[in-house]
């Protein structure tokens, strides 16, 4: 069964919440903690559960190894390889990260940089000039790229990236990219969402 974005979302969320609950020490959940923490209601947790045939007991819950063992077979066990193209305070501190995304089997496995003094700090993933690009795409079979450069540059950045590969990318750079309808992006744009929550605080 293909997933729609708003399933995704929540999936997602629960993945998040569980993985919560395990670090704590906490193996069995019921639909209306889960669906407390994950901010919807216990009939939609188990609603979204049975619709990807994740079954639970009536008076036992979820064993939460089970339940994080369906979640990862629904979006693939095999890791995922994740670039991002620059490593300014937005990519280093996502490279940073890349402990609690292996967990996700997402592994962040380079950086790129046009500055050469960048290329030589350890950042906890190799950097390098943007010429490899597309030599580390194809040796790493990476497919999801960051994009995270200053606007001027970032459509050629994402042409490039498309070009040698990439079929998903998300977007840091404060500037709408143009991309293939085949090619999945979100764009991230910080400063309008902060402005965002502001207004409707204020409002």
């Amino acid at each position: 069964m293909a997933l729609v974005r708003n399933d995704i979302k929540r999936l997602l969320q629960y993945k998040l919440c569980l993985l919560r609950f395990k670090e704590l020490g906490v193996s069995t959940i019921y639909s209306h903690n889960l669906g407390e923490v994950a901010g919807v209601t216990a009939v939609q947790v188990r609603k979204d559960f049975s619709a990807y045939g994740i079954k639970g007991k009536k008076r036992g819950g979820y064993n939460i190894d089970n339940l994080l063992a369906s979640l990862n077979h629904i979006f693939g066990e095999s890791q995922k390889n994740i670039i991002i193209i620059g490593m300014g305070n937005i990519g280093r501190a996502l490279s940073q990260y890349n402990e609690r995304f292996i967990k996700k089997n997402l592994h962040i496995v380079a950086g790129f940089d046009i500055d050469p003094s960048k290329q030589n700090k350890s950042y906890g993933i190799p950097i390098f000039p943007p010429e490899k690009i597309t030599e580390i795409i194809k040796k790493d079979n990476v497919t999801t790229a960051i994009i995270a450069v200053p606007f001027q540059v970032a459509q050629e950045v994402c042409n490039i990236l498309i070009a040698s590969g990439i079929k998903g990318i998300l977007n840091f750079a404060p500037v709408i990219l143009r991309v293939p309808e085949k090619i999945i992006i979100d764009n991230i744009n910080l400063s309008n969402k902060l402005e965002g929550i502001i207004y409707n605080i204020e409002e």
